[in-house]
């Protein structure tokens, strides 16, 4: 495995070792050693997976406690994928990073704690498979409006075309919600 830092150097893009023949193909999605030797050392507790149609973007998703650090694929399909800073004392605060997922390219993204999260899916429909460092806990989840303007994500839409959105997350805040001091990341 390759572990490779973006822009935002905690949020890393894990290229697998993919050995194939005529047959398919095999590759390690999971090696707690090898994320360990690069500085990824977590336990996850709690594996999720959806399937979604095209221009479906779920989130910028965070929960305020029991945050969560995830490590996201796509399994069919393609997303774009998107991280937001949103801890505190973070020189990258409010800063986004992004990256296209798919069945094909094989690519995994690693978002830790204290990053809101979302995906636009780019093809017919996506599955996505996620597992996550600690439990859904709804009663602190949030979400950031996908559109919100001091975030200014370049989400690869069309001009004047719009995602389908869940009223949940149509109904997220501003992120100049994060400062407030019930926030704790």
């Amino acid at each position: 495995m390759e572990f490779v830092a973006t822009e935002i150097p905690d949020v890393i893009l894990v290229k697998p070792e993919v050995f194939g023949d005529h047959r398919g193909y095999f590759m390690e999605i999971w090696h707690a050693q090898a994320f360990a030797a690069a500085g990824l050392k977590f336990t996850f507790v709690q594996t999720n997976y959806s399937r979604s149609v095209r221009h479906t973007l779920r989130g910028l998703h965070y929960q305020i406690k029991q945050t969560q650090g995830k490590l996201v694929r796509v399994t069919a399909g393609e997303v774009y994928d998107v991280a937001v800073d949103i801890r505190r004392n973070s020189p990258t605060l409010g800063r986004w990073v992004a990256r296209r997922l798919s069945a094909d390219n094989k690519l995994a993204l690693w978002i830790p704690p204290g990053f809101a999260h979302g995906f636009l899916v780019m093809t017919e429909f996506a599955e996505f498979f996620y597992q996550c460092t600690d439990y859904y806990a709804p009663q602190f989840e949030r979400s950031i409006l996908w559109d919100d303007f001091d975030l200014a994500i370049d989400w690869p839409l069309g001009y004047g075309e719009i995602p389908l959105v869940s009223g949940k997350d149509g109904q997220g805040c501003s992120r100049s919600l994060i400062s407030d001091p019930g926030f704790s990341s």
